[in-house]
């Protein structure tokens, strides 16, 4: 169940090999363990090697480390974040009290990412005993009915998703009373398209959409507004600041990354500096544009991915799943480049070119209509439900 252990002063940083499915729930008296102040753990998935941790010395751990966890390393080779025990209980505490209380959760995704160790960590803190999936087939929208079967009664009940798991969800016929039987679905790991929101909120299904990432302990910004326990800030560009209780400590072995990424303000808050950018609205609510690294230059002027994902999704029949990347282009520098997974059950043609700019004529400016578009049978993934978009790109060279 663990690797070779790394000496942290007293303690070890303990390399932990973490199963998927319900194999997982074996894992809760170690997190406990951590969570309670003991030797802290890096969790990572069981079905192949212990990836190596970076080179470090005692000082760079702090007193109260309890996970050290992987980030998605979509845009790069993938950091290790160092989450306390208070960055832990304050992300839990703080998510059951926007929820309504603690409950009894549903594990549907790895628990070596973030977001399904906070499923686990959620429950040790809270004193419930998870129920987790039976992935040996996959994410089936069956197991998942039969897991959902198994929660206790007298409680509340909660799960976290990506949207590619609510959509497969929404899709299947039974599916639906299962999720509608949840207090709360949590919805992160990538942009929840507001056509699903809104095609799970008429099915009855109350869903939160979340942001976060490892480095704030998953999710701190519920349908756009923080916790109790996080801090939202803007700068000129409109990149996003996440400060309080549940900021990491810094990066494992990466002093000069922790650096650029992490700050303590005046006030004593702790704040990370994310690669997105976004907007707040009338109400205050936060809404993420998207990566900077993501933004598609053409014609220098950016265009915000995401925004040409809705306006697709929104606008032309037929598409179950779209990402948009920038391809280069001899003229403008990059392109407006769109990868369309079509929904099989409408079965409508592909789209053309013409086709999708004259159905996003007027919803979207002109230099942000598409230049580019090829089908695909699925998108590229980076982790659970984030999609790849240098792999995306990639296929715009291809054929």
């Amino acid at each position: 169940m663990t690797g070779r252990p790394v000496p942290r002063g007293d303690l070890v940083l303990e390399e932990l090999a973490v199963p998927a499915g319900e194999d997982a729930l074996a894992l809760l008296p170690r997190l406990e363990q951590a969570l309670a102040g003991g030797a802290p753990v890096a969790p990572y998935h069981a079905s192949g090697p212990a990836p190596p941790l970076p080179d470090h010395g005692p000082a760079d751990l702090p007193d109260d480390l309890a996970v050290v966890v992987g980030t998605s390393g979509s845009t790069g080779t993938p950091k290790r974040a160092l989450l306390t025990t208070g960055a832990l209980r304050a992300s839990a505490r703080a998510t059951h009290e926007r929820l309504g209380g603690p409950g009894q959760w549903l594990l549907p995704l790895p628990a070596h990412h973030v977001a399904g160790l906070q499923v686990l960590l959620r429950s040790v803190d809270a004193g419930t005993t998870p129920v987790a999936m039976d992935l040996t087939g996959g994410f089936t929208p069956r197991a998942f009915r039969a897991a959902t079967s198994r929660l206790e009664p007298g409680t509340r009940h909660y799960t976290s998703l990506v949207p590619t798991q609510l959509l497969r969800l929404l899709d299947d016929p039974d599916a639906p009373a299962a999720l509608r039987s949840l207090d709360a679905v949590l919805v992160g790991g990538a942009a929840l398209p507001p056509r699903l929101r809104r095609r799970a909120s008429s099915a009855g299904v109350t869903v939160v959409a979340t942001y976060g990432m490892s480095e704030t302990a998953g999710g701190c910004v519920y349908d756009g507004q923080p916790l109790s326990c996080t801090e939202v800030a803007l700068d000129d560009t409109g990149r996003i600041h996440l400060g309080g209780a549940t900021v990491a400590h810094g990066y494992l072995g990466r002093p000069d990354l922790t650096q650029a990424a992490f700050g303590t303000d005046e006030d004593g808050v702790r704040w990370f500096r994310t690669d997105d950018v976004g907007h707040t609205d009338e109400r205050a609510r936060l809404h993420v544009d998207g990566r900077l690294d993501d933004l598609v230059n053409t014609g220098g002027v950016k265009v915000a991915p995401r925004l040409v994902e809705e306006a697709v999704l929104a606008h032309v029949p037929g598409v179950g799943e779209v990402v948009v990347v920038g391809t280069p282009h001899p003229e403008w520098g990059e392109a407006v480049s769109v990868l369309l997974v079509m929904d099989p059950v409408v079965r409508r043609p592909d789209p053309s070119v013409a086709d999708l700019r004259a159905l996003l004529r007027g919803v979207l400016p002109d230099h942000a209509l598409p230049v580019r578009v090829r089908t695909a049978d699925r998108v590229p993934l980076a982790g659970p439900g984030k999609p790849d978009r240098r792999a995306v790109a990639a296929l715009f060279t291809v054929g």
